[in-house]
């Protein structure tokens, strides 16, 4: 059987990077198909996407990949952990036989030893692990310093310091817990993708590229992306059809949250340990949203953590509902395929793949495959708010999946 290439990606928006590493894994893969599974209208990061899924998968099919499946809102928006587990969960039923991710590292094989440890949990880890929990530090710096004491090698301080690193050890753990037969491929980050005010040669991050956007920097723009994408950024731009952070929900955000009781607020996804009545009092007192993330931040609650708290309160997720996403196997949501790509999904045999909203939701009485549908037409819902133009909801009954 022909090889078939998985990435996970956001593409908030594609740019020359991104079209870097989809060339240079097919490449290194012999891969003949291309598939991305893709966060749709809020981020793993705590984020909007600058543009709706279908507009992203449109980047995607310009710059060679043959099918975009839409991550679950549930696992787009939580922990890298969940997030992982989600896309490789999906990876497995689509066949994929080999994965591509970035890092900062040049040895995948020391990736692959933190991943071991984090899948099998040894007592010694967990014992450190809560230690480093104890005096106060969150939970990413408590793992980190858990897992350099315990391989006991300087060489992992700097390894598990690099944000593309962490991500590719949570695949790599997913590929063991989930026993996928998943051949990971690490693609070194030689370029330097550029998240602050500068531009230099065609590299770029997302980061930067929107803070572009906010500055109206176009010419600076098409340096940095396909053109393709830059065409799709202009006429969403033009036609009111984006969303410049999650501050375009600050009213909506704090509206929630100072109507909702402490308990309520407790029941969101990754609160703990009381964080729920600084919250509460936090809110009380601001109606700017990047005001209450400082201060609610601290050692222990990081900026990204609490912005997807705040995304879990906008969209009305609860810890209940973030349960059943470790639970099921992900359905796969197509929003954008071409012939190659087509051919993919003719070769899945489970009942799990929605082509339609509607027929799936008439067909399908999963209820928890119910819940987690009706999340992800809530998020593109609340998402369409924030447009400057052309709003509607019901896109997810109406908007046709990408097709080249």
């Amino acid at each position: 059987m022909a090889n078939i290439l998985g990435i996970v990606a956001e593409y908030n928006p594609l740019h020359n990077g991104h079209l870097y590493h989809i060339q240079n894994a097919k490449e290194r893969t012999n891969a003949e198909y291309v598939v991305a599974v893709m966060t749709g209208n809020f981020t793993q990061r705590g984020n909007t996407s600058i543009v709706n899924k279908w507009e992203k998968a449109r980047m995607a099919l310009n710059a060679n990949v043959d099918l975009v499946i839409e991550l679950p809102t549930l696992y787009s928006i939580s922990s890298a952990e969940n997030f992982a587990d989600g896309a490789i969960k999906i990876f497995k039923q689509l066949g994929v036989t080999h994965i591509s991710f970035g890092m900062e590292t040049s040895n995948i094989a020391d990736l692959n030893n933190i991943a071991k440890v984090l899948e099998s949990e040894p007592d010694e880890y967990k014992t450190l692990l809560k230690e480093e929990l104890k005096i106060g530090n969150s939970f990413p710096k408590a793992r980190q310093n858990a897992l350099i004491n315990y391989l006991k090698d300087e060489k992992y301080k700097e390894v598990i310091k690099g944000s593309n690193n962490i991500l590719a050890i949570e695949y790599l753990k997913a590929i063991k817990r989930n026993k996928a037969n998943i051949i990971p491929v690490g693609i070194k980050r030689e370029k330097v993708f550029y998240h602050s005010k500068k531009i230099i040669d065609e590299f770029a991050s997302s980061t930067g590229i929107r803070y572009l956007l906010s500055r109206n920097q176009f010419d600076d723009i098409t340096k940095v992306v396909p053109s393709s994408t830059f065409s799709i950024l202009v006429d969403n731009i033009n036609n009111g059809t984006y969303t410049k952070d999650l501050s375009d929900f600050s009213s909506l955000i704090i509206y929630k949250l100072r109507t909702m009781t402490k308990s309520e607020i407790a029941n969101l996804p990754e609160v703990s340990e009381g964080l729920e009545n600084l919250i509460k009092s936090s809110v009380a007192k601001t109606n700017s949203i990047q005001e209450l993330i400082n201060m609610i931040n601290s050692k222990r609650y990081t900026k990204t953590k609490i912005q997807r708290i705040l995304i879990y309160a906008l969209l009305g997720i609860t810890k209940q509902d973030m349960d059943t996403s470790y639970k099921v196997m992900p359905y796969i949501r197509v929003i954008g395929f071409n012939n190659k790509g087509k051919k993919i999904i003719s070769r899945i045999e489970n009942n799990n793949v929605i082509t339609s909203v509607k027929k799936f939701e008439q067909s399908n009485n999963n209820r928890r495959y119910r819940r987690m549908l009706e999340i992800d037409i809530n998020a593109t819902d609340i998402y369409t708010v924030a447009y400057k133009k052309n709003s509607c909801s019901g896109l997810d009954y109406t908007m046709c999946i990408a097709v080249k």
